[in-house]
């Protein structure tokens, strides 16, 4: 199955709009932003787990990440609200499910294959700083290596950023609205920019709050 797999075109996406489908687990539905691969692929995702639901215990071969975007989503590692960043590094294994019901962003098979790194912050209790030189932008640093950095932004009301992209880049916007190339984008649009473009946003009358990933693009790993 291939879905947004050209990665030298732009991509955007309203998650909203795009029809939930359901997943080989009961009560687990998807709705798929890329995808290269049928059940082991290299995907970029939004989950939602029914009340009660879980997955069967799996390995991350190829690495997870993941945003929990509503509700609580837990395994035996803990319980993870809305708010919470997790990475889970090659050849870790979990049972993930979600007795309350959760809707999570999650991308699978994206990871260098050496990295060994968990991570897990409640974002919720994470500060956000002033970018140096980006007027009315603050960041909230996440993850940080020779391969990516990831981050949450927040662009104050009517703020305009300007950014080349190498590497490449994608922006989820968790809430507020900017525009960008013409196009409004809320809460849970999906962006992916190829490598050597820029982006030339502004943020929404009362601002937005977007996660962010960049320099990841260059080299796309398959699953094997």
């Amino acid at each position: 199955m291939e879905v947004n797999a050209d990665f030298s075109k732009r991509v955007l996406l309203h998650a909203n709009e795009i029809p939930w489908i359901p997943s080989p687990m009961k009560g687990v539905d998807r709705r798929m932003l890329d995808r290269i691969g049928d059940e082991v692929a290299r995907a970029t995702t939004i989950v939602r787990y029914a009340p009660g639901s879980q997955f069967s215990p799996h390995i991350h071969s190829g690495g997870e990440e993941f945003i929990v975007l509503e509700g609580v989503f837990s395994d035996e590692h803990g319980d993870f609200p809305a708010g919470s960043y997790i990475r889970n590094p090659p050849t870790s294994s979990h049972t993930p499910g979600s007795e309350p019901g959760c809707v999570i962003f999650v991308k699978l098979w994206q990871f260098d294959p050496n990295d060994r790194t968990p991570v897990k912050i409640d974002m919720n209790k994470m500060h956000l700083v002033p970018a140096a030189n980006r007027p009315g932008v603050s960041v909230m640093p996440l993850f940080h290596d020779d391969n990516e950095t990831v981050q949450v932004e927040q662009w104050e009301p009517g703020t305009h950023v300007e950014q080349s992209i190498e590497g490449g880049a994608e922006f989820l916007v968790l809430s507020g609205t900017f525009t960008e190339s013409g196009n409004e984008l809320g809460e849970h649009s999906w962006l992916r920019i190829p490598p050597g473009e820029s982006v030339s946003a502004k943020a929404g009358p009362k601002g937005t709050r977007i996660w962010t990933k960049t320099r990841h693009l260059r080299n796309i790993e398959l699953p094997s």
